[in-house]
């Protein structure tokens, strides 16, 4: 799964390259109108698979996969996210499928080369029965962090690390609350 994210964001890299070295002058630190993201996240979702006696009262999942993410910047510090993820989940006895959907401000610094960011995002979680106990089921999602893109050309940006407090609500015979944590790093194209 790896080696196609990577073959994924290259190819995305090479077909996109003509547009993105098109006349443009650098803004000196002015945000570019559109930002791209692909890359790799890990979650580790703390879910209740089961309401079974025979079950641990929490269970928590791996979870593996990619994320996208278009930000339209409204001016330089503020821009508006949407961020688009899916993860295959496993715990060992269990697995699932999980996608997120979510949306929300972004806060850039841009001091040089180097932009921190931070963002709060909302939305909803689609879980298939493997995770959630009943089929395909979409529930509330809520997602808080931040990271650092680090440039590497006018148009290209990579992103060693970005770190997130993931809120869902999957039923869970619990208290239908998760605290989860979720981890990605990637490559940004930046456009306008």
């Amino acid at each position: 799964m790896r080696n196609s994210l990577c073959i994924l964001l290259f190819g995305l890299a090479v077909t996109t390259a003509p547009a993105m070295w098109a006349e443009e002058k650098d803004q000196g630190g002015q945000a570019s109108r559109l930002e791209l993201y692909g890359g790799y996240n890990y979650v580790r979702f703390n879910i209740n698979a089961s309401a079974s006696v025979l079950q641990p009262s929490s269970q928590a999942f791996n979870a593996n996969g990619g994320d996208g993410q278009l930000v339209y910047n409204v001016n330089h510090w503020l821009g508006v996210l949407g961020d688009v993820s899916g993860y295959w989940a496993t715990n060992g006895t269990k697995a699932g499928a999980a996608m997120p959907y979510l949306f929300g401000p972004l806060a850039h610094i841009r001091r040089g080369n180097v932009t921190p960011f931070v963002q709060t995002l909302f939305g909803g979680i689609l879980t298939s029965s493997g995770i959630a106990t009943l089929g395909w089921q979409t529930h509330f999602a809520m997602a808080l962090g931040g990271g650092v893109d680090v440039r590497v050309s006018r148009h290209i940006s990579v992103r060693p690390v970005e770190a997130e407090y993931l809120l869902t609500k999957i039923p869970d015979a619990l208290n239908n609350r998760q605290n989860n944590f979720r981890f990605g790093a990637g490559i940004v194209f930046r456009f306008g």
